[in-house]
């Protein structure tokens, strides 16, 4: 297991190696990771998805096995927020380190495990579970945080944007109607989707800092905990509870495991969350993901 994500930690490395090297240059970074996150994933999923035979996969299962861990993770995390003597901004960035994940490594590590039919079932996935956690994130920040939250409408409109969603949603209708691709089309999007994965985890490298984990230590702990290790245990158990199994229990084990992502951190900034304990939580969760998702991968996947 380790052997086949060895190259997906090898790349954030390189990522971070790069960044402080300050190749090309640390401006560059911020822009590859938006580049890749608007226009190569996008491109990816939607020629995968378009061409995918979905006959022989558990997508319904498997969405929603995620869908009950996450829902699990979140109420457990709320119901267990008066003991954990945090304030309200610092409990807002440990909310979001135990149930947010890293999509570039979940699809890294869903293409090393599985080739094509890991991203199909990445999709799968993504679908099920972005919405949801934007749907428990965004009130749970604006609420412990110190600033006003976007509101109803304005988490919809983010969501209604979103070009993973778009992408996927995309890929599936032309699935679902038969409407090919043209092939001049297909090959431009295979071309950009291939930079998407190498790309975005140097990006998910070159985000990582060092500063603030020492003296966040207790809510760094505390994230690590429930991501890395009891929101795949209730994902494990979810997949257990509907009789999923095969490739589908491995990429919900996969997806529950993962790291959490900068993406955390911005919205902490826009809504008042703990910013250092944020960025803590993602530089901590990255590292230890090195040992911790080959680890889960073979006790649940």
């Amino acid at each position: 297991m380790f052997n086949a994500l060895a190259p997906v930690f090898a790349l954030i490395l390189l990522g971070y190696a790069l960044k402080r090297l300050e190749f090309p240059a640390r401006a560059f970074w911020p822009e590859a990771e938006r580049v890749t996150y608007f226009l190569f994933l996008p491109a990816l999923f939607l020629n995968n998805l378009a061409g995918a035979d979905f006959s022989q996969l558990s997508a319904a299962p498997l969405a929603l096995s995620l869908i009950l861990g996450i829902v699990a993770a979140c109420l457990l995390l709320l119901a267990l927020r008066p003991l954990l003597g945090l304030p309200g901004p610092s409990f807002s960035s440990l909310f979001q380190g135990g149930v947010r994940m890293n999509t570039y490594v979940g699809l890294a590590g869903a293409a090393a495990l599985m080739g094509q039919r890991g991203l199909t079932l990445s999709a799968v996935a993504l679908i099920a579970m972005i919405p949801l956690l934007n749907f428990f994130c965004v009130p749970v920040v604006a609420h412990f945080g110190s600033k006003g939250s976007p509101g109803v409408r304005g988490t919809l409109r983010e969501l209604a944007r979103n070009p993973l969603i778009l992408a996927c949603l995309g890929g599936f209708a032309l699935n679902l109607t038969g409407v090919p691709l043209p092939l001049a089309l297909r090959d431009v999007l295979s071309l950009l989707g291939r930079v998407s994965l190498p790309l975005g985890l140097m990006a998910v490298g070159a985000a990582l800092t060092f500063n603030d984990a020492r003296s966040h230590l207790r809510g760094v702990t505390l994230s690590a905990v429930a991501k890395l290790a009891v929101l795949p245990a209730l994902a494990a158990g979810a997949c257990a509870l509907l009789g999923v199994t095969g490739e589908e229990r491995t990429i919900a084990v996969l997806f529950a495991a993962l790291p959490t992502s900068s993406s955390a951190f911005i919205l902490a900034r826009q809504l008042g969350g703990d910013t250092a304990l944020m960025a803590a939580i993602v530089t901590t969760h990255t590292l230890l993901s090195f040992v911790t998702l080959p680890l889960v991968l073979s006790l649940l996947g």
